[in-house]
């Protein structure tokens, strides 16, 4: 009999369904889905059965279009996903319905910030200090405690969407009094680390960490979404030195701490002017901004596969060796409205087309994007990081985009 699968999405957007399309490859599976927007094209082809619902962010929702798939094709086996905001929800459907894989308290525990630096503070390990706001007068606690500037984000946030910086009092009581808070919506509210950011990934099978990567950023994505018009860019170097050391001792104790068995994982992790490291916070789940992509191409192995493999069959195919060196240019620019114009993508093209190994342009006519991932992109792979960083500086002085 096949292993029931249930991947769940709300959107069959590209970057979701590289994933998906990874675990029809496995052995012995059903590949089944559940979505508020069914596929389309090709991609109908990876599913044996969809069932839509109105909301996929919702427990209930997924428990009940679970409920209709076990009915169709007997009970699942897994219950995946790759959307931060969906974990807890996935976790909740393996409690119902007795499915192997991560629980509600350590979903959780990924989820909520505040709770997931508490347990890592009591582990030992460094990470930003912080406080759950539910007053202005916590907030001005805070202030008193760690000056400014702070960082103000929802508990359960993704990344850095939503999050933003304050300089002063009264931009704090502004945000405190606009965003309504209070003990049943509260903020939480962190300290402003100051130094280089990067991100650590992970491979976890069987609560054993089997793979690892390191990638930086160029500036750091609170810049990137305080300056909407800003080409930014992230670089996997080709050597992981002994500066790398400490984020890898770091980064494993921290999966640790949360308890995580199987799976893909996500730390932002800063490096101070002194030399320590602070945690910014983790994430259970594939990185996003291509980074997934870019850690395959730096390694040579597919890492959608890697990722089916580890949730499904709890097994890793490494060791993976780090051959290359990737990088990746977001393009978007100044202004307002819809993608009006490109200039110097055939100067861009001319200088590095032989390092580019996926790009996508903005699309004329397509409104401005409110991701930091902007509206495009160019990855680029060589064998130094001299190199990679050489061909992403030319892009993203060359490229321009215009909006009206």
């Amino acid at each position: 009999m096949p292993r029931n699968l249930i991947f769940v999405a709300p959107f069959p957007l590209e970057t979701t369904m590289r994933f998906a399309r990874a675990l029809p490859r496995l052995r012995d599976v059903r590949v089944l889905a559940i979505m508020q927007e069914p596929p389309k094209g090709d991609d109908v082809q990876v599913f044996d059965d969809v069932v839509r619902v109105t909301d996929a962010l919702s427990a209930r929702d997924l428990i009940d279009a679970t409920q209709v798939l076990a009915s169709r094709h007997g009970a699942p086996h897994r219950v995946l996903g790759i959307l931060e905001a969906v974990q807890v929800q996935l976790a909740a459907v393996r409690a119902h319905f007795g499915v192997p894989g991560t629980d509600v308290r350590t979903a959780d525990l990924f989820r909520d910030k505040a709770r997931m630096k508490d347990a890592l503070r009591a582990a030992g390990l460094p990470c930003a200090r912080h406080r759950l706001l539910a007053s202005m007068r916590d907030a001005e606690d805070f202030a008193r405690e760690v000056g400014f500037p702070m960082v103000l984000k929802p508990p359960a946030g993704m990344g850095a969407k939503a999050t933003f910086r304050v300089s002063a009092i009264d931009q704090l009581r502004g945000a405190i009094d606009g965003m309504r808070v209070s003990a049943q919506k509260p903020m939480l509210a962190e300290e402003f680390l100051r130094g280089r950011e990067h991100s650590f990934e992970t491979i976890t099978t069987g609560g054993e960490v089997r793979f690892h990567s390191v990638s930086e950023y160029f500036p750091t994505p609170l810049e990137v979404l305080e300056n909407p018009w800003m080409q930014w860019c992230c670089v996997l170097p080709r050597e992981l030195t002994r500066e790398h050391d400490d984020a890898r001792e770091v980064g494993v104790a921290a999966i640790r701490a949360l308890g995580l068995d199987d799976g893909f994982t996500h730390m932002e992790w800063f490096r101070r002017a002194d030399g320590s490291i602070a945690i910014g916070e983790i994430a259970q789940r594939p990185p996003g901004a291509n980074i997934t992509r870019m850690t395959g191409l730096a390694h040579d192995f597919d890492p959608y596969l890697a990722w089916a493999r580890s949730v499904v069959d709890g097994a890793f195919d490494g060791p993976y060796e780090r051959r290359w060196s990737v990088g990746c240019a977001f393009l978007r620019g100044m202004g307002r409205g819809r993608v009006a114009r490109l200039e110097g993508v055939d100067e861009a093209n001319a200088r590095v087309r032989q390092y580019v190994e996926e790009a996508k342009l903005p699309t004329i006519g397509a409104p401005k994007s409110d991701s930091y991932e902007g509206d495009g992109y160019a990855i680029v792979r060589a064998r130094d990081t001299d190199t990679v960083k050489s061909a992403l500086k030319t892009i993203i002085e060359t490229v321009r985009v215009h909006y009206a």
